[in-house]
Formats: structure tokens, C-alpha cells, sequence
């Protein structure tokens, strides 16, 4: 199965430079985010998944994202593992996580 989804992420990553929120771009996102949803779930368990998913993305470059979502289809190595950490620990992707990420979680509570 992964032999085929090869080629066809190979496209999706050449097609992903078309445009910014293109079908391509979506799904090279989305396959990114199944890199680093694990990562997160296992180096900063308690935080909630989706929104820290969320900033991670959107605070990383798009050779990143790349990156990650060819690890999505190859498999996560230790390379991706510590880019999902260098990019969640950015100053702009903490403060997305105080803003968006853990304060909902947090007003729940109180």
C-alpha cells in the first residue's frame, strides 16, 4: 500500500506549489498533520490535539510541511520527530498554543 502511495504523494507535493489552498495544498496539510499529531501525542501529552496540530502547521514553512507529509507516506524517522519539536517549541507556535491551542482547553475547566 505505501509503494503506491508513494508516486501519488510525489505529485501531490509537485502540485502543492500551484497554489495556496488548493486541493493539493490540503491534502499535503493533512498528511503533515498525521505526521505531527502522534509527536505531539507522545512529547507533550495533556495538550489537545487538534488546535496544537493546528499551530504547528501553520508555523512551520512549506519545505516542512513537505517534509512531514512525505513522512506521513515513508514513515516518521527521527528527523521529522525532532522537526515536529523545533517547530512546536517556536516562540510564534507557543504563543498560537497559549492563544488558541491550550485557552480553550483551560476555560473549560475553570
Amino acid at each position: 500500500m505505501k509503494l503506491i502511495l508513494i508516486p501519488v504523494m510525489a505529485a501531490l507535493i509537485g502540485l502543492s506549489a500551484c497554489g495556496d489552498d488548493g486541493l493539493a495544498d490540503q491534502l499535503t496539510r493533512k498528511e503533515a498533520k498525521d505526521t505531527v499529531r502522534p509527536v505531539l501525542a507522545k512529547r507533550f501529552p495533556g495538550v489537545p490535539l487538534e488546535p496544537a496540530t493546528d499551530c504547528v502547521i501553520d508555523n512551520a514553512s512549506a519545505v516542512e510541511i513537505l517534509q512531514l507529509a512525505r513522512a506521513g507516506v515513508t514513515g516518521l524517522g527521527p528527523e521529522e520527530t525532532q522537526l515536529v519539536i523545533e517547530i512546536a517549541t517556536r516562540p510564534d507556535t507557543v504563543q498560537c498554543l497559549l492563544k488558541d491551542g491550550l485557552a480553550p482547553f483551560l476555560l473549560k475547566k475553570a
